[in-house]
């Protein structure tokens, strides 16, 4: 048995999910053996999911996406590094109910690599999602070493907004370990940076852009995108419509401007957690998320779960706090069912609650359909 499932968001991490089902299976099938190891997409929890496949847990004093000092991990193993950008320039690290989208920085993200780097690491597997910033990456690449000055040869103010000033960048500084680097872009979106599907449009909103203030950051990218042309040539365009350039507010961008390779984020953490000699060794596999629905279907970790193991012959059931699929979806997926919340506990406030006790009911649930 193996339980390769994500976090209920707000309710479970993904190491907690799998300390539930293991309760509930056990008490049902006592000497069953379990094999339990967490996923993540690249987005918040993918450090979290490193160290509990072993891992270790670095942590650092960076700067927050508004520039106040937060305390942010990443993960290392041999010379492979996990870096998550929402630890350090996540919408978690605002105030409760502050948005800054206009200013808010990734460069806390960058000091996370620099990090990494000055820990060994050769190879950097970095996680985006969740963040709480649209700057393009420019803080991020700021901390590496790079320069963006306005017209009067002073740098410009942080977060998306100040790039409409930008005149000049300067990538000479950029730290040279980067060159030697196989930079990873870990991403479950393949949006451009700009236009109708780029990180403002799409994911401005959800980090307190206006109407007026998403076209303002569209056409700040725009512009960042025309003055990296300048110092990088025609590759600042290509990389500015390359899937994943959205991701985290366009710090894709910046992370493909260092070199990086995009790849969709579940599939790279499959390949770093050692999914594959896991699951030949199971049977059966639960994966899971807190919403089964159709963004699962896009490269959600559930998504690639499932997909992985339907390739090795393996059956897979879901867990999940809210169902959203239909039973052929789930199937087209490589689900064979999935087994939501809110079947145990009709209440969705007290799912979110009592997520816990209610999963451990349900994976009991599943040990009678699959395991007696």
């Amino acid at each position: 048995m193996l339980i390769a499932a994500d976090k209920f968001k707000g309710s479970l991490t993904a190491v907690q999910v799998a300390a539930r089902v293991t309760a509930g299976l056990r008490r049902v099938v006592p000497d069953l053996e379990i094999e339990a190891l967490p996923v993540a997409d690249g987005g918040d929890g993918t450090v979290d999911a490193a160290v509990a496949a072993g891992f270790e847990r670095h942590e650092v004093g960076v700067a927050g996406p508004i520039g106040q000092e937060v305390t942010a991990a990443f993960a290392l193993r041999g010379d492979t590094a996990v870096v998550e950008m929402a630890e350090a320039s996540g919408l978690q690290r605002l105030p409760a109910g502050v948005f800054a989208p206009l200013t808010a920085s990734t460069y806390g993200s960058g000091e996370l690599v620099r990090a990494a780097l000055d820990a060994g690491a050769r190879t950097i597997v970095f996680g985006v999602g969740g963040s709480a910033t649209t700057d393009g990456g420019a803080g991020m690449l700021s901390a590496l070493g790079a320069r963006f000055l306005d017209g009067e040869g002073e740098p410009v103010a942080p977060g998306g907004g100040g790039l409409a000033r930008l005149a000049r960048a300067d990538l000479s500084g950029l730290d040279p370990r980067l060159s030697s680097v196989d930079l990873v872009l870990a991403s479950d979106v393949d949006n451009p940076l700009t236009g109708p599907k780029g990180a403002p449009a799409v994911y401005g909103p959800q980090k307190g852009a206006s109407p007026d203030e998403v076209e303002a950051l569209d056409l700040a990218l725009a512009h960042y995108a025309e003055v990296l042309a300048e110092t990088i040539g025609p590759r600042a365009a290509e990389y500015a419509a390359s899937p994943g350039a959205g991701a985290a507010g366009g710090l894709g961008y910046g992370a493909l401007v260092l070199g990086a390779r995009f790849r969709p984020g579940i599939e790279v953490m499959l390949d770093v957690l050692g999914f594959a000699p896991a699951l030949a060794r199971a049977s059966l596999v639960i994966t899971g998320e807190g919403s089964l629905d159709a963004q699962t279907l896009h490269g959600k970790a559930p998504a690639g779960v499932a997909a992985a193991a339907r390739a090795a012959g393996r059956e897979v059931v879901a867990v999940c706090g809210r169902l959203a699929l239909p039973p052929e979806a789930l199937g087209r997926a490589g689900i064979r069912r999935a087994y939501p919340l809110t079947e145990a506990e009709p209440d969705l406030s007290t799912c979110l609650i009592e997520a816990g006790p209610i999963l451990e009911r349900v994976a009991e649930r599943i040990a009678h359909d699959f395991l007696t």
